[in-house]
């Protein structure tokens, strides 16, 4: 299975509704189990990432109030990409390309105040 990401907001009800994604393909964050190889590894964790680490126990919803520091750790993790592709096995370039699908959702999601949704 894949795992994707995806900008959702809220509407006047509170629910939430998902945007169309990317036209590219863009929405990949990984295969199933990157939850715990990748994103809720021991190596992210100790990059300080408490977001992503969550994908190793269910899905990640990002609400529209945790987006800049969710970005942060977005961006804390770019600079670790080479750690975290040696720790998980995958190549960096992997890494590198779902790590900035997952940003691009985090900045779409900015940009029309909603939300994240990694699952």
């Amino acid at each position: 299975m894949t795992l994707l990401v995806h900008t959702f907001v809220h509407d006047e009800q509170g629910e939430w509704h998902l945007l169309d994604g990317p036209e590219d393909g863009s929405d990949m964050a990984g295969t199933e189990v990157c939850r715990t190889t990748l994103w809720g590894s021991d190596a992210a964790r100790a990059l300080g990432a408490r977001f992503l680490p969550e994908l190793a126990t269910g899905d990640l919803y990002v609400e529209p109030e945790d987006i800049d520091d969710f970005l942060a750790e977005c961006e804390l993790l770019h600079r670790h990409t080479a750690a975290l592709a040696a720790h998980s096995g995958y190549r960096e370039d992997y890494v590198v390309a779902r790590l900035s699908h997952i940003t691009a959702a985090a900045l779409r999601a900015r940009a029309v105040g909603g939300g994240v949704l990694v699952w």
